[in-house]
Protein backbone atom coordinates (compact mmCIF):
# COMPACT_ATOMS: atom_id res chain seq x y z
CA UNK A 1 0.00 0.00 0.00
CA UNK A 2 1.47 3.39 -0.73
CA UNK A 3 2.09 6.35 1.40
CA UNK A 4 -0.72 8.13 -0.15
CA UNK A 5 -3.05 5.61 0.37
CA UNK A 6 -2.05 5.38 4.00
CA UNK A 7 -2.60 8.61 4.62
CA UNK A 8 -5.98 8.93 3.06
CA UNK A 9 -7.12 5.76 4.75
CA UNK A 10 -6.44 7.07 7.94
CA UNK A 11 -8.43 10.40 7.28
CA UNK A 12 -10.80 8.57 6.56
CA UNK A 13 -11.21 6.77 9.59
CA UNK A 14 -10.89 9.97 11.62
CA UNK A 15 -13.17 11.87 10.13
CA UNK A 16 -15.57 9.06 10.02
CA UNK A 17 -15.34 9.07 13.87
CA UNK A 18 -15.69 13.24 14.17
CA UNK A 19 -18.77 12.41 11.38
CA UNK A 20 -19.89 10.07 13.89
CA UNK A 21 -19.51 12.41 17.20
CA UNK A 22 -20.72 15.19 15.13
CA UNK A 23 -23.92 13.15 13.80
CA UNK A 24 -24.67 12.07 17.34
CA UNK A 25 -24.38 15.63 18.93
CA UNK A 26 -26.93 16.80 16.04
CA UNK A 27 -29.57 13.71 17.36
CA UNK A 28 -29.47 15.22 20.57
CA UNK A 29 -29.94 18.76 19.44
CA UNK A 30 -33.09 16.84 17.64
CA UNK A 31 -33.88 15.05 21.06
CA UNK A 32 -33.90 18.21 22.89
CA UNK A 33 -36.48 20.01 20.74
CA UNK A 34 -38.64 17.31 20.47
CA UNK A 35 -39.08 16.62 24.02
CA UNK A 36 -40.94 13.63 25.11
CA UNK A 37 -42.12 12.89 21.83
CA UNK A 38 -38.90 11.98 20.90
CA UNK A 39 -37.33 8.07 20.08
CA UNK A 40 -34.67 6.64 19.35
CA UNK A 41 -35.06 3.80 17.00
CA UNK A 42 -32.42 1.55 14.91
CA UNK A 43 -33.35 2.36 11.63
CA UNK A 44 -34.66 6.94 12.35
CA UNK A 45 -31.20 7.13 14.33
CA UNK A 46 -28.61 4.85 13.11
CA UNK A 47 -29.24 4.78 9.59
CA UNK A 48 -31.09 8.15 8.80
CA UNK A 49 -29.04 10.49 11.35
CA UNK A 50 -25.75 8.73 12.45
CA UNK A 51 -24.90 6.91 9.09
CA UNK A 52 -24.91 10.24 7.03
CA UNK A 53 -22.73 11.34 9.64
CA UNK A 54 -19.78 8.87 9.32
CA UNK A 55 -20.21 8.93 5.69
CA UNK A 56 -19.99 12.90 5.39
CA UNK A 57 -16.90 12.60 8.01
CA UNK A 58 -14.95 10.04 6.18
CA UNK A 59 -15.54 11.93 3.14
CA UNK A 60 -14.05 15.17 4.49
CA UNK A 61 -11.02 13.43 5.71
CA UNK A 62 -10.53 11.65 2.72
CA UNK A 63 -10.19 15.52 0.95
CA UNK A 64 -7.73 17.39 3.30
CA UNK A 65 -5.07 14.71 1.94
CA UNK A 66 -6.68 14.86 -2.14
CA UNK A 67 -4.88 16.59 -4.87
CA UNK A 68 -6.48 18.86 -7.13
CA UNK A 69 -5.71 16.95 -10.12
CA UNK A 70 -6.50 13.73 -12.36
CA UNK A 71 -8.87 11.70 -10.56
CA UNK A 72 -8.25 13.21 -7.82
CA UNK A 73 -9.90 16.49 -8.37
CA UNK A 74 -13.02 14.39 -9.43
CA UNK A 75 -13.03 12.59 -6.06
CA UNK A 76 -12.80 16.18 -4.39
CA UNK A 77 -16.00 17.23 -5.85
CA UNK A 78 -17.73 14.56 -4.92
CA UNK A 79 -16.46 14.74 -1.12
CA UNK A 80 -17.39 19.02 -1.83
CA UNK A 81 -21.48 16.75 -2.21
CA UNK A 82 -21.09 14.41 0.45
CA UNK A 83 -23.65 16.77 2.67
CA UNK A 84 -26.21 15.76 0.31
CA UNK A 85 -26.08 12.21 2.44
CA UNK A 86 -27.76 14.03 4.86
CA UNK A 87 -30.79 14.96 2.69
CA UNK A 88 -30.77 11.59 1.11
CA UNK A 89 -30.50 8.80 3.46
CA UNK A 90 -33.02 9.86 5.50
CA UNK A 91 -35.30 9.60 2.47
CA UNK A 92 -34.61 6.28 1.58
CA UNK A 93 -36.33 4.84 5.48
CA UNK A 94 -39.90 3.87 4.62
CA UNK A 95 -42.34 6.32 4.28
CA UNK A 96 -40.23 9.55 4.84
CA UNK A 97 -39.82 11.03 1.80
CA UNK A 98 -43.88 10.34 0.98
CA UNK A 99 -43.85 12.41 4.32
CA UNK A 100 -41.42 15.10 2.96
CA UNK A 101 -43.57 15.64 0.24
CA UNK A 102 -47.13 15.68 1.94
CA UNK A 103 -46.83 17.32 4.84
CA UNK A 104 -42.68 18.70 4.91
CA UNK A 105 -42.10 16.52 7.70
CA UNK A 106 -38.31 15.79 7.12
CA UNK A 107 -37.36 19.31 6.05
CA UNK A 108 -34.74 19.44 8.44
CA UNK A 109 -32.44 16.78 7.19
CA UNK A 110 -32.44 18.59 3.79
CA UNK A 111 -31.88 22.20 5.61
CA UNK A 112 -28.52 20.09 7.36
CA UNK A 113 -27.80 19.35 3.80
CA UNK A 114 -27.85 22.79 2.14
CA UNK A 115 -26.47 24.09 5.23
CA UNK A 116 -23.07 22.24 4.49
CA UNK A 117 -23.28 23.13 0.87
CA UNK A 118 -23.59 26.83 1.00
CA UNK A 119 -21.38 27.07 4.00
CA UNK A 120 -18.43 25.08 2.83
CA UNK A 121 -18.69 27.29 -0.68
CA UNK A 122 -18.90 30.31 1.51
CA UNK A 123 -15.84 29.62 3.40
CA UNK A 124 -13.56 28.01 0.74
CA UNK A 125 -15.02 28.68 -2.85
CA UNK A 126 -13.17 30.61 -5.38
CA UNK A 127 -16.17 33.22 -6.49
CA UNK A 128 -16.51 36.08 -4.31
CA UNK A 129 -20.17 36.51 -5.24
CA UNK A 130 -21.52 33.22 -4.76
CA UNK A 131 -19.73 32.49 -1.81
CA UNK A 132 -21.65 35.70 -0.63
CA UNK A 133 -24.91 34.19 -1.56
CA UNK A 134 -23.81 31.28 0.28
CA UNK A 135 -22.65 32.62 3.18
CA UNK A 136 -26.13 34.50 3.77
CA UNK A 137 -28.13 31.11 3.29
CA UNK A 138 -25.41 29.45 5.44
CA UNK A 139 -26.06 32.56 7.82
CA UNK A 140 -29.92 31.93 7.87
CA UNK A 141 -29.76 28.38 8.39
CA UNK A 142 -27.22 29.04 11.27
CA UNK A 143 -29.77 31.58 12.62
CA UNK A 144 -32.52 29.22 11.88
CA UNK A 145 -31.51 26.23 13.71
CA UNK A 146 -31.03 28.14 16.66
CA UNK A 147 -34.11 30.08 16.49
CA UNK A 148 -36.13 26.26 16.52
CA UNK A 149 -35.18 25.79 20.34
CA UNK A 150 -37.76 27.43 21.83
CA UNK A 151 -39.76 27.69 18.72
CA UNK A 152 -40.21 24.37 18.91
CA UNK A 153 -38.81 23.06 22.34
CA UNK A 154 -41.39 26.05 24.05
CA UNK A 155 -41.05 27.82 26.77
CA UNK A 156 -38.80 24.68 28.69
CA UNK A 157 -36.49 25.67 26.18
CA UNK A 158 -36.51 29.57 25.79
CA UNK A 159 -32.93 31.21 25.94
CA UNK A 160 -33.60 32.86 29.13
CA UNK A 161 -33.42 29.16 30.87
CA UNK A 162 -29.85 27.43 31.16
CA UNK A 163 -31.01 24.35 29.41
CA UNK A 164 -32.70 26.94 26.75
CA UNK A 165 -29.40 28.63 26.59
CA UNK A 166 -27.34 25.53 25.81
CA UNK A 167 -29.38 23.64 23.30
CA UNK A 168 -29.19 26.86 21.85
CA UNK A 169 -25.25 27.22 21.38
CA UNK A 170 -25.35 23.29 20.81
CA UNK A 171 -27.63 23.97 17.62
CA UNK A 172 -25.36 27.16 16.73
CA UNK A 173 -21.71 25.74 17.28
CA UNK A 174 -22.94 22.20 15.66
CA UNK A 175 -23.68 24.07 12.13
CA UNK A 176 -20.63 26.47 12.20
CA UNK A 177 -18.61 23.99 13.36
CA UNK A 178 -20.31 21.57 10.34
CA UNK A 179 -19.57 24.49 7.79
CA UNK A 180 -16.14 25.12 8.34
CA UNK A 181 -16.01 20.96 7.80
CA UNK A 182 -17.44 21.14 4.32
CA UNK A 183 -15.19 23.63 3.41
CA UNK A 184 -12.12 21.57 3.40
CA UNK A 185 -12.63 20.29 -0.11
CA UNK A 186 -13.67 23.73 -1.89
CA UNK A 187 -10.31 24.72 -0.42
CA UNK A 188 -8.46 21.72 -1.81
CA UNK A 189 -9.96 22.38 -4.91
CA UNK A 190 -8.96 25.95 -4.87
CA UNK A 191 -4.97 24.83 -4.79
CA UNK A 192 -5.13 24.59 -8.65
CA UNK A 193 -5.72 28.59 -8.67
CA UNK A 194 -3.80 29.11 -5.61
CA UNK A 195 -0.48 27.10 -7.14
CA UNK A 196 -0.85 28.03 -10.63
CA UNK A 197 1.14 31.40 -10.47
CA UNK A 198 4.11 29.05 -8.19
CA UNK A 199 4.13 26.66 -11.17
CA UNK A 200 4.59 29.63 -13.40
CA UNK A 201 7.27 30.96 -11.67
CA UNK A 202 9.23 27.74 -10.94
CA UNK A 203 8.81 26.80 -15.24
CA UNK A 204 10.34 30.10 -16.05
CA UNK A 205 13.23 29.73 -13.18
CA UNK A 206 16.70 28.01 -15.25
CA UNK A 207 17.51 24.64 -13.66
CA UNK A 208 21.44 24.19 -12.38
CA UNK A 209 22.32 22.65 -15.96
CA UNK A 210 21.08 25.62 -17.71
CA UNK A 211 22.54 28.07 -15.86
CA UNK A 212 25.81 26.29 -16.33
CA UNK A 213 25.10 26.18 -20.18
CA UNK A 214 24.35 29.84 -20.34
CA UNK A 215 27.64 30.63 -18.19
CA UNK A 216 29.54 28.79 -20.41
CA UNK A 217 28.09 30.18 -23.36
CA UNK A 218 28.86 33.45 -22.11
CA UNK A 219 32.29 32.76 -21.37
CA UNK A 220 32.96 31.22 -25.25
CA UNK A 221 31.06 35.04 -26.09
Amino acid sequence: MSVVSERIGARIGVGAICGLAWAAALREYMSEISGAASTVEWAGTFVGVLLPGVIVGGALGAASVLRPEGRQRVALRWCAAAPLAFAVIPMLLPGLLWALLTTGLGGGAVGVALGGLAGGYALGGRRRWARIATGTVACVLVLGVAASVPGIGGAPLAVTTPRGAWVTLLAASLMVVYAVCCAIPFRRLNLEATDAPLRDAAARTPTAPERGRANADTSAD
